[in-house]
């Protein structure tokens, strides 16, 4: 295997982002972005953003998960607890958050630190699921090894029999939400010759956040 990438190139020239015209808030930049990246389009899950924890072995490990909510707390998502990232969480609760939406060359990048949500919140959340996504939580013992693919579909079938429809699916104790509350936002903007811009918002000891313009 052999390829060579080296005359992939893309100019970024669409928008620019500015130090001085920035709000103070990073949670409000952030909440304008992905109001403008829903509005333009062309991304199918705005919401996917890349969460990198670190295990006890030391290595770092990024994975695809779905923000399902936000606000000047933080940023939720749900997973189950026993999961590799579940386990490695508990282990290290620093984690980092990465979004990047292609249609107007934005990335934008979390570092922060994680926790569970209460029971009441995440109770509230699985049973707002379609139904075969609460099965499916019941279903896989997620990052387990298992022998093939008929051990899920045989799961589902009897989750699905013992829950028939009009029943309540209960949430699985293993399974819930967890919040990130940031440290640090960084805002990337693509720009021409490879000079992008890069504003990176950090706490301070009060509500205020500290504003500077990074090098690319």
């Amino acid at each position: 295997m052999n390829r060579d990438l080296t005359s992939y190139r893309k100019s970024y020239d669409k928008l620019v982002l500015d130090e001085t015209t920035v709000p103070s808030s990073p949670f409000q930049l952030f909440s304008d972005w992905f109001k403008e990246v829903e509005a333009v389009g062309g991304v199918e899950e705005a919401n996917a953003m890349t969460l990198t924890t670190t295990d006890q072995d030391g290595y770092p490990k990024g994975r695809i998960v779905l923000l399902k909510h936000y606000d000047d707390q933080g940023f939720v998502f749900y997973t189950n607890y026993t999961s590799e990232k579940g386990k490695a969480m508990q282990y290290n609760t620093k984690v980092c958050l990465s979004f990047f939406w292609p249609n107007l060359e934005r990335q934008v990048i979390i570092k922060g630190t994680v926790a569970k949500l209460s029971e009441a919140d995440s109770t509230a959340y699985f049973h707002s699921r379609p139904r075969g996504s609460q099965l499916g939580a019941w279903a896989s013992q997620q990052s387990s090894i298992i022998t093939d693919r008929n051990v899920l579909e045989n799961a589902l079938a009897d989750l699905e029999k013992q829950y028939p429809e009009g029943t309540t699916i209960p949430k699985p104790s293993f399974w819930g939400g967890y919040c990130v509350t940031p440290l640090t936002f960084e805002f990337w903007q693509g720009r021409p010759n490879r000079l992008h811009d890069r504003i990176r918002y950090q706490s301070m000891q009060t509500d205020n956040w500290d504003i500077e313009r990074l090098s690319p």
